[in-house]
């Protein structure tokens, strides 16, 4: 069947807007160019279907409240029944559950799932029987990290392939430089700036970033100052914490901002310090700009932070060895210069076209 005849069901439970958000939105951008028939499912009063609805798709919108909403199912079992799709993707833990409970009430639609997060499957009777119902197809793991967890405890380890995610490539090209940072907060030309631009989730890890800074602070003198830029269920936590350190004048919170291209334009080493991570959205962009990155290796992060390739790496919560390879990268302009060079060339494989190209062969196959 030729994917431009193919009609696609998405489905996105999140509320709030974080990375996995914004592989869906760049991939239906991408099907939609190619003349894919689109319709998105999405939670209600959610920051991605405000998306759908600014760049009218073709949007329906329910509660998503939970994996076993059973009034979200009987919905979507109606949508399906009304639309008929020739595939349904699934982006997230909790509309796979609720997809799972939908092929109760009788579907036989193929299902597309997409794993975005390097966790052990949960061992229970409900996860082992949702990533086994016969509708799914396909498992799409952003690493090759997740590809091996989930292959583990699925019956059909080949159902579970490798597509990783794509950034937009022409976001970071031709930004010019308004130096953000330095004029909001009143830092001189000449100061080092570090950044982190990840969500303030648990998996993140900011202590560790905190725990770096504060090495480094130690050790060395100089003008330097790291910025967390971002905003998450942790935001509290992570303040009283740079507070407990003394650091408050050192670590700067940001919040959300919506100027990335510009902001890591700015930043002269991108520091990541996941204890666990999908694949690492963020460390692309930092490649996407030329920026040096130094990270841990936690989950799929090895596969793009290759140490002394493209960037610098330690183990998770080595803040020690973050603090030294920091240290090491901005007193060597070589070093950076290399690193960056190289990075901006791997980055290329990592487009938001290469993702959906991927991801439509799979769809090809599987409906063939």
């Amino acid at each position: 069947m030729r994917l431009k005849k193919v009609k696609v069901l998405h489905l996105s439970s999140e509320k709030t807007w974080r990375g996995g958000e914004q592989q869906i939105a760049y991939l239906i951008e991408e099907q939609r160019s190619m003349g894919v028939k689109l319709v998105v499912a999405a939670r209600a009063e959610s920051k991605f279907a405000e998306f759908c609805q600014q760049n009218a798709f073709d949007l329906h919108l329910f509660s998503f409240r939970n994996s076993l909403d059973f009034r979200t199912a009987f919905g979507l079992k109606k949508l399906i029944a009304r639309l008929k799709p020739d595939l349904i993707h699934v982006h997230s833990s909790k509309s796979h559950g609720i997809i799972a409970l939908t092929s109760l009430l009788g579907f036989y639609t193929p299902v597309i799932l997409s794993r975005r997060v390097d966790f052990k499957l949960k061992s229970s009777g409900f996860s082992n029987w949702k990533y086994n119902i016969p509708q799914i197809k396909r498992i799409l793991c952003v690493s090759d990290e997740i590809r091996d967890i989930v292959r583990k405890d699925i019956k059909d380890p080949n159902r579970a392939q490798t597509v990783y995610s794509g950034v937009d490539l022409s976001r970071f090209s031709d930004v010019s430089q308004n130096h953000y940072l330095k004029h909001r907060y009143k830092l001189d030309d000449e100061a080092v700036l570090v950044g982190n631009t990840s969500a303030l989730a648990d998996h993140k890890d900011y202590f560790t970033f905190i725990d770096t800074a504060a090495r480094f602070l130690q050790q060395h003198d100089q003008k330097i100052f790291f910025f967390i830029i971002g905003d998450g269920p942790m935001k509290e936590e992570i303040q009283q914490y740079i507070a407990s350190r003394s650091l408050t004048s050192n670590i700067l919170m940001t919040g959300f901002l919506d100027n990335i291209p510009a902001i890591l334009q700015e930043l002269d080493v991108f520091l990541m310090t996941s204890k666990t991570e999908g694949l690492g959205t963020s460390v692309l962009d930092a490649f996407a700009s030329h920026l040096p990155v130094i990270s841990t290796n936690g989950g799929g992060l090895k596969e793009t932070v290759i140490e002394g390739k493209t960037g610098l790496s330690a183990e998770v919560g080595d803040a020690e060895r973050l603090s030294e390879q920091l240290n090491c990268l901005i007193t060597d302009p070589a070093l950076q210069q290399r690193l960056s060079d190289n990075a901006f060339e791997f980055v290329k494989r990592f487009s938001k076209e290469n993702t959906a190209a991927l991801t439509q062969s799979i769809y090809e196959e599987v409906l063939s």
